[in-house]
């Protein structure tokens, strides 16, 4: 077991994947002599060499463009877009071309590739800095969405990803990339994708969230419990596809679900599990499915920290439901 941050995990897991598999290629702008904006890929071209670790053009469409071309004749692209922001340049490729390969081709081959990308706010990146687009690829059949909350679950998830048969979007929360540490192996492991963690159990609330919100969860279910408020945290880990059963199975033990999430609240995801509440365990429910969220505006620069879910915003939602 080894320290590391998630920056130092995601590092440790790329590396051990490019050794592993001398097919994998690491792609992105300023990855390779910089390490990229957030040093996620620093010391890889030394290692690997400018062949296996690329710098591209500054253009997000044609980096996924050609991983996906790539990733078609057998190379495996690891593909990094500096913010999740920048990713809309792309999305005709993901969306219309990389999502579908396994559909068109009736089940006869896929295109296998992850795209990593920093998601979220929190380190005063304002509007253009600071997005949370999961849901747009939640939305889209053919992909796997992924996002996680701490070092260990980083690395584990990631192996997993890139090595996965199908496409997947690899958020990161940049907001926690070096807040968040823990004891990670050095070794191969790997978490499959699909299945949500319960971080705190809990009997009376079931808090369902993700990613940076994760810790404000965890936070808020700590000043609960003194008082009196027994509050699970459930922590999805992997988006698409969803652990229903272990959304349903905590739901129905406490019979209150607040969901946390800083994306904005419309259409967020949110929305979507609320309805697969409702559908699948509304007998269970003694008070309305509640979404604390971030709020339907551009994300704000100077009022950042207004706009994410703090743990007090998120223990109103869990007062809320316990006096329904």
């Amino acid at each position: 077991m080894a320290e590391m941050n998630l920056i130092g995990a995601l590092n440790n897991a790329i590396r051990l994947e490019m050794r592993r598999n001398p097919s994998t290629v690491v792609m992105g702008e300023d990855i390779a002599k910089l390490g990229g904006v957030f040093r996620v890929t620093t010391g890889l071209l030394d290692e690997f060499g400018p062949e296996r670790v690329i710098d591209t053009p500054l253009s997000e469409g044609g980096i996924i463009g050609t991983a996906i071309g790539l990733a078609l004749y057998g190379v495996r692209p690891i593909v990094e877009i500096q913010f999740s922001d920048f990713i809309y340049p792309g999305y005709d490729q993901i969306v219309n071309e990389l999502a579908k390969y396994r559909y068109r081709s009736g089940g006869q081959y896929s295109c296998p590739l992850v795209i990593r990308t920093p998601s979220g706010g929190g380190i005063k990146g304002g509007h253009y800095h600071s997005q949370s687009p999961e849901s747009y690829f939640i939305h889209t059949p053919g992909l796997k969405v992924v996002m996680p909350s701490d070092p260990y679950d980083a690395k584990g998830l990631f192996l997993s990803s890139v090595r996965d048969a199908d496409p997947v979007i690899f958020f990161e929360p940049k907001r926690i990339y070096r807040a968040a540490k823990g004891d990670v192996p050095e070794e191969d492991y790997t978490i499959p994708l699909g299945e949500a963690k319960v971080r705190r159990a809990g009997d009376q609330v079931t808090l369902l969230t993700y990613g940076a919100m994760v810790v404000e969860s965890l936070e808020a279910a700590e000043q609960a419990n003194q008082q009196g408020i027994e509050v699970e945290v459930v922590d999805l880990r992997t988006l698409l596809p969803l652990d229903i059963e272990a959304v349903l199975s905590s739901v129905k033990k406490t019979g209150r679900a607040v969901i946390v999430h800083e994306a904005p609240k419309t259409c967020g995801f949110g929305a979507e599990l609320s309805a697969l509440i409702m559908e699948k365990a509304f007998p269970y429910l003694e008070a309305p499915v509640t979404r604390v969220t971030g709020f339907d505006t551009p994300f704000p620069y100077a009022l950042e920290h207004d706009y994410l879910p703090s743990p007090a915003r998120i223990l109103k939602g869990i007062d809320y439901v316990m006096h329904y």
